[in-house]
């Protein structure tokens, strides 16, 4: 029995998530429907992470278990071909019996996509979160650097999936703004439910004024998620990079080639 891990990318525009639930139409379904059309065998994929509805991935991590005697360099070329437009496969190889997509996972880093603008652009409507109001990036900025460290982060966190703790490690937060476009990334050893999204949602409430960028470590003592900003649309969110120990580590190199 192989233990196979995917790189892939896909569009969540019209998935309810990476997860597999029984009305919705989502990422790991499509994938294990692909997995077997071209193989022939039944699996259960897992996944690095539990992205939501309309939240997309750059880069991203999957691992299933199958007989297959197919080479690993010819297993994205095969999936493809099964699956929709919206998700390919970018690379694939094999790993230890005992890799695990989330559990194996070191950190991950997301970015979150604005378009600063009064005019919408239709090419991005479901791409990044469309926000009309100025933003002060010197501020917005001032807000990101205030996340970084070892904190609770209940304060920014949607209720839903349990965790034996919210405390988590954000390695690096920043913003950058070219034209219209902003985009934050925020590198952590973990994240949260929402908890991206709630960042950064503090960030823009923090660039007009509702609260100072300064006061962010004491609203996470506090962790009163009211206190905070709001939880941002979900089109605006992407998994940009996944990081791993080993032979999948090497798969998920940042200077890879996205095509295979």
């Amino acid at each position: 029995m192989r233990n196979i891990v995917l790189r892939l990318r896909y569009d969540g525009s019209r998935y309810h998530g990476w997860q597999v639930q029984k009305n919705d139409v989502t990422v790991a379904q499509t994938m294990e429907e692909a997995i077997e059309k071209a193989f022939g065998q039944r699996v259960h994929v897992t996944g690095c992470g539990r992205t939501d509805a309309g939240v997309h991935a750059l880069c991203y991590c999957a691992n299933f278990r199958a007989d297959l005697t197919i080479p690993s360099d010819r297993i994205p070329l095969a999936l493809n071909t099964r699956l929709p437009p919206d998700i390919a496969v970018v690379d694939a190889c094999d790993a230890p019996e005992d890799f695990n997509a989330i559990t194996s996972c070191i950190k991950k880093e997301y970015i979150y996509r604005i378009l600063n603008s009064r005019i919408r652009d239709p090419f991005l409507a479901d791409r990044v979160c469309f926000w009309p109001q100025p933003l002060d990036m010197q501020r917005f900025s001032r807000a990101a650097e205030a996340f970084l460290g070892t904190h609770d982060f209940k304060a920014v966190r949607s209720l839903g999936t349990e965790t034996k703790t919210t405390v988590r490690t954000v390695y690096s937060c920043h913003a950058e703004k070219e034209g219209n476009l902003i985009t934050v990334s925020v590198c952590a050893d973990g994240f949260l439910y929402n908890m991206c999204r709630a960042m950064v949602g503090t960030m823009v409430y923090a660039s007009y004024g509702k609260l100072e960028p300064e006061d962010i470590p004491s609203l996470l003592e506090r962790g009163d998620r009211r206190l905070t900003g709001p939880t941002m649309p979900p089109q605006g969110l992407y998994l940009n990079r996944v990081w791993y120990e080993g032979s999948v580590g090497k798969l998920f190199i940042a200077d890879k080639k996205e095509t295979s």
